[in-house]
């Protein structure tokens, strides 16, 4: 029976095909069947999860705490290159300047990207709004959180930096950037699961792609500089992180 490895599903819609190439050269490189099942949202994710359906995943922050403390995972690597910003956004014909402005009742589109929206929410403490206060409008996607806003259908979008980044400037034309997270340490992680017995080896072989062209040129492709070395405890600070910043803290 083959290994089966999923994707945290708040990846770009274009990495898809990047992540079945890597696991490709990842099969043949440690030498073991390994199946990738994508899954379709966090619903499905947890659903995965929680049916001990899962070996391999490369995780949101999020998910790691489930996966490490209550399925005994295991921390193989870390991205280099990526980290988990939130920015709120709002449509440019009525911007806000200052957080603090915004009122209890708010409309605001999101997806299902649980740091995401963790970290949104924090962000409106200052103007006193907590997650009873808001009325949630959620997308199937990034794209849409930002057509909801451009078509008045939400106050505000909660995005996650690095995708805004990516807008078309004609879409960044029409959104207003109210404020931007600045935490630098929230990342996803590489896991394996208590059935996957050749740990050591797996991280070798990602470590090793640092070193070379061809596995880089796939690494890159994911838009991951490259992996480093990840253990227990530097798993235990993110969750721990993470736990703070949950609203329901």
């Amino acid at each position: 029976m083959p290994f089966n490895m999923t994707i945290s599903p708040d990846f770009k819609p274009e990495l898809i095909s990047g992540w079945y190439i890597f696991n490709t050269w990842l099969q043949k490189k440690i030498d073991t069947h390994i199946h990738i099942d994508l899954v379709n949202d966090f619903s499905e994710l947890t659903d995965a999860i929680n049916n001990d359906s899962i070996d391999l995943i490369y995780a949101n922050p999020c998910d790691i705490a489930k996966l490490v403390r209550e399925k005994e995972f295991s921390p193989i690597v870390q991205p280099v290159g990526t980290q988990d910003e939130t920015i709120i956004v709002c449509n440019a014909q009525h911007p806000v300047d200052d957080i603090e402005t915004l009122s209890p009742g708010i409309r605001v589109a999101m997806t299902d990207v649980p740091d995401v929206n963790t970290i949104g929410l924090i962000m409106l403490e200052p103007a006193d709004i907590s997650p009873e206060d808001i009325e949630p409008v959620i997308c199937r996607n990034y794209i849409t959180v930002a057509k909801k806003l451009i078509n008045g259908e939400a106050d505000i979008g909660f995005l996650l930096a690095d995708a805004y980044d990516e807008f078309s400037n004609l879409v960044k034309k029409q959104l207003h950037s109210i404020i931007s997270s600045k935490i630098h340490v929230l990342h996803h992680a590489f896991l394996a699961g208590p059935a996957f017995t050749e740990q050591q080896k797996l991280q070798q072989a990602l470590l090793s792609m640092n070193n070379d062209p061809a596995a880089l040129k796939i690494l890159n492709s994911l838009e991951i500089d490259k992996w480093q070395t990840m253990d227990r405890e530097e798993s235990e600070f993110l969750i721990d992180l993470m736990e703070t910043l949950s609203p329901e803290r």
